[in-house]
């Protein structure tokens, strides 16, 4: 085990001395060994636990004061979406990260997983071989682990375990003291809504689309950073949420009123013009921002043919992707609202957004709904 904590035992941890405490969950010792090496090599990352169920790992946490749990799906004795709540109950602080395969099956799993809360997932790769050197499975992995982790480690005190304390309810959210807004871009029914989101997305996009009135027909689009097979998920999973047709994106496909088209895993969608009307076309250009698909290039094609008359949407997200896209949005007229950080899992999309002074709201994700509504109906906030 690392001793990279010990200045974090010795006086109370600051954000030089923090170290990320991460409990690893899966059946094979390979993976763990694998994944183990990974994290100790980070700067102020630690694996203080490795188990191989979900019954040990729920056994652990009671002892361990852990940051993040890296929890398999696939185990016997007790699997990953069983262990899920009673690893929450032992301790509902913690940041818990699903690893599965890129199956149908493991997809909708996780899918379920963040809706019993856990805060996000992470593909495993099929062979061992893949995990090894700077693979995009290291950079996911340690990116989500710090994220995660780091705002609870800084605040641990030196070698106590904190106390629970009882929720304090949230103020009114307001943008920050830096950040300025801008008057919204038109004035009107916008014709095409566009969001874009990532880490925490998936029950960011439920809320906000389940919440729109029937009267917003205007079609949307999203780009939600997710791999193959998990966008197909996606799609049914807000299709059921907002009652409103839902579908993954097909080269080709016609934009209509009324309904939900989701970027495919490893594919850019771009809008484009056929004639009069408004169509999707997938691509495989190099990734953006580490991405694809990628927010960036969908709202630059968005502000080429649609123009004016569109609402951009940024939910929580890792990273920064959008924000340019964004300043090409207002740029040609249409309107930017974005999360605010104290809703967001992680403020990196929409924080990005917000200082690019973008946006003409920064709202908690309850009030996101309302504000979309009363502005496609009524074409102004």
């Amino acid at each position: 085990m690392s001793n990279s904590n010990t200045g974090m035992r010795t006086g109370g941890a600051s954000a030089a001395d923090a170290t990320v405490r991460v409990m690893l969950v899966d059946d094979s010792a390979v993976i763990r060994g694998l994944t183990k090496r990974m994290i100790d090599a980070e700067p102020n990352m630690e694996v203080v636990a490795s188990v191989g169920n979900g019954e040990q790992a729920v056994k652990k946490l009671s002892q361990e004061e852990v940051d993040v749990i890296l929890l398999d799906i696939e185990m016997p004795v007790m699997d990953g979406l069983t262990a899920l709540p009673k690893l929450l109950e032992v301790d509902p602080k913690v940041k818990i990260v699903m690893a599965s395969t890129l199956t149908l099956e493991n997809a909708e799993i996780s899918m379920r997983a963040l809706r019993l809360g856990a805060t996000d997932y992470i593909p495993k790769p099929t062979s061992t071989g893949a995990m090894g050197g700077a693979s995009e499975f290291q950079r996911e992995l340690v990116e989500k682990v710090r994220a995660f982790g780091m705002p609870r480690a800084k605040t641990r005190p030196g070698g106590a375990k904190p106390v629970a304390k009882a929720p304090v309810p949230a103020p009114v959210a307001a943008p920050p003291k830096s950040v300025s807004l801008r008057k919204p871009g038109f004035v009107g029914r916008p014709d095409l809504m566009a969001i874009g989101s990532s880490t925490g997305g998936p029950q960011a996009l439920m809320e906000v689309l389940k919440g729109l009135n029937a009267e917003v027909q205007c079609p949307i689009i999203v780009t939600q950073h997710m791999p193959a097979t998990f966008t197909t998920i996606l799609a049914q999973h807000l299709g059921k949420a907002s009652n409103r047709p839902c579908a993954e994106a097909k080269d080709g496909d016609v934009l209509k009123p009324g309904h939900i088209f989701v970027a495919p895993g490893d594919y850019h969608m771009i809008v484009e013009s056929r004639g009069v009307q408004k169509v999707l076309r997938l691509s495989q250009e190099p990734p953006e921002n580490f991405c694809r698909p990628a927010v960036d290039p969908m709202l630059r094609s968005v502000a080429a043919t649609v123009g004016s008359r569109v609402l951009v949407v940024i939910l929580t997200g890792m990273g920064a992707d959008g924000a340019k896209g964004t300043e090409v949005i207002v740029n040609a007229g249409g309107t930017v609202i974005a999360q605010d950080e104290k809703s967001s899992v992680v403020w990196g999309m929409p924080g990005a957004a917000a200082a690019a002074g973008t946006c003409s709201a920064i709202l908690p994700l309850g009030e996101m709904a309302g504000y979309i509504n009363n502005f496609v109906l009524k074409g102004a906030a």
